[in-house]
């Protein structure tokens, strides 16, 4: 009997998020997001010696790059929900067993075809873990001002995730094959499986009438598409191209049913009334807008450091450091921020320090200004991290505890959209500006300037075929024009910062803790039974 108590007693502690035993198991979901998150940016450092190694086709090499972030976006709210059904720790768990697997299936490809297979399962994995991360996060810590503390280490951690995929997989390389930046996450996959079935809680949502299967799948089926679409204006493709307009088109109406469907149901998957309370709905438009300048103005800087300044890889990433390392301050500051300041002054502050830093950084020119470029990046960093940090918070604490899983799912697909559609806006606005300072190079025929005008990287290959004095005059007007350009998509950038400075005015002016939100006794031990 004895035996029985404790048993049952333990769990309880777990569930309700008491104790010291919540910090631990935000170490867990750290190092969960630190993997995925390693993993979204490690295999760009590794594209060319896969290149080399499999000898992958135009189109697969896309689709080796993107088939990840594709099939992790498409499949979060699908994920995200079954978790508030089934239960987020068992999710998690699935998802930590299918991201090993697929981190040996990618580590022993030996065709572009094998590879492609293993980042989409890769993907599925990521969209089992991230929404699932958040959601035990936001159950563990019940009291508003802890969870603040929990989700700035959880940012921090994902900025420090995102620095080091890079950099981990440049060490790699220059020791190992390329499929040594897959293995890499399979030791910690198994140690993170026994320990997470140990220490994380198990909790569940509502669980009345039916899963919404075709719901889901809706879901997931629309946000592929509309991705997808946006993927594909990022990588230049024509906006009248069939390939582009048919799966925005397709993808937009699925989710327009997917709306109209959980307006309808008695069980929605997703409660769309969460949308009607002005924080969580412009928490989301505010972590779209963020995600849409940070992804995009790190795509062009990254260009910008190695095309015109001739930095190598190694080196571009050193430079982005100054960025990381501000964002995990703010990360780690962001609580405290939070409970001074309250979301709407944290917010909107964090977007008009961005926009002061990215026109700071309309000061760059051909040459290589290394403290306005680390100044810039210290405030861009800073800032940035201090507006998500914020939304996050504010989108995760407006939602009920037991819609956590939707919540994080949506957050999460927020990011993702925001990051495809900043690459395909801006880098729009890029090639616009441009394209148009490359008409007329002296000396250069029109042919070779038409090739040059698509990128910088190809007027380099095409300075170098011309040679000779209009080689020369060919790569100093693209490096003129790229400049240009930089500045011009830095403003525009600005001006899309200080739109979200505006829109976070409709967050709350203060951080309201209300009670602590504790399951009682008995539907702790009944969720961690049922697992």
């Amino acid at each position: 009997m004895s035996g029985t108590t404790t048993a049952a007693a333990a769990p309880r502690r777990r569930a309700a998020g008491a104790g010291a035993d919540r910090w631990v198991v935000l170490v867990v979901l750290c190092v969960s997001l630190l993997l995925v998150a390693v993993d979204a940016t490690v295999l760009h450092v590794a594209i060319p010696a896969v290149s080399e190694d499999l000898r992958p086709g135009g189109m697969e090499l896309l689709w080796i790059v993107d088939a990840y972030p594709l099939v992790c976006a498409s499949l979060l709210i699908l994920f995200g929900t079954l978790g508030d059904r089934i239960g987020r720790r068992r999710v998690l768990l699935l998802g930590y067993a299918l991201f090993g697997a697929a981190s040996a299936m990618a580590a022993l490809a030996d065709s572009a075809q094998v590879l492609i297979a293993a980042r989409a399962l890769l993907g599925v994995g990521g969209a089992m873990i991230m929404p699932a991360t958040l959601s035990i996060l936001r159950q563990v810590f019940p009291d508003r001002r802890e969870r603040a503390l929990a989700i700035g280490i959880w940012s921090a951690v994902a900025a420090v995730g995102a620095a080091v995929g890079p950099l981990l997989g440049g060490f790699l390389l220059e020791h190992f094959r390329w499929g040594a930046v897959f293995l890499v996450n399979i030791p910690l996959m198994l140690v993170s499986l026994p320990v997470g079935r140990l220490l994380l809680p198990e909790s569940k949502g509502d669980r009345d009438g039916p899963w919404d299967v075709a719901g889901a799948l809706m879901a997931a089926a629309g946000l592929f598409g509309v991705v997808l679409g946006v993927k594909r204006l990022g990588t230049g493709e024509p906006a009248g191209s069939a390939f582009t307009v048919l799966p925005l088109l397709a993808g937009a109406g699925l989710l327009v049913a997917f709306v109209r469907r959980q307006r309808r149901r008695a069980h929605p998957l997703v409660d769309l009334r969460m949308f009607a309370r002005p924080a969580f709905s412009t928490s989301v438009g505010c972590i779209v807008l963020a995600m849409l300048a940070l992804v995009g103005l790190e795509l062009i800087a990254a260009q910008y450091l190695q095309l015109v300044l001739g930095l190598s890889p190694l080196q571009t990433g050193l430079r982005l450091l100054p960025l990381t390392f501000a964002a995990m301050a703010a990360g780690l500051a962001g609580a405290r921020m939070l409970r001074r300041f309250g979301p709407r002054r944290m917010v909107c502050c964090g977007f008009c320090l961005t926009a002061a830093s990215v026109v700071l950084l309309t000061g760059l020119g051909r040459t290589d200004d290394w403290a306005l470029m680390l100044s810039g990046f210290v405030l861009l960093g800073f800032g940035l991290e201090t507006t998500l940090f914020g939304a996050y918070e504010s989108m995760l604490s407006e939602a009920p505890q037991e819609q956590a899983g939707g919540a994080a799912a949506i957050g999460e697909t927020s990011y993702q959209l925001g990051a495809g559609i900043g690459i395909a806006l801006l880098g729009t606005v890029m090639n616009a500006a441009y394209a148009p300072g490359l008409a007329g190079v002296p000396g250069v025929p029109a042919s070779a300037t038409g090739a040059a005008s698509h990128s910088l990287g190809e007027a380099y290959e095409v300075a170098a075929y011309l040679g000779g004095p209009a080689g020369a005059a060919l790569r100093r007007a693209a490096r003129d024009a790229f400049v240009h350009g930089l500045h011009v998509t830095l403003l525009v950038s600005a001006g899309l910062l200080l739109l979200g400075a505006a829109m976070a005015l409709r967050l709350p002016r203060t951080m309201q803790c209300g009670p602590v939100e504790v399951p009682s006794p008995r539907e702790a031990v009944e969720d961690r039974v049922s697992v």
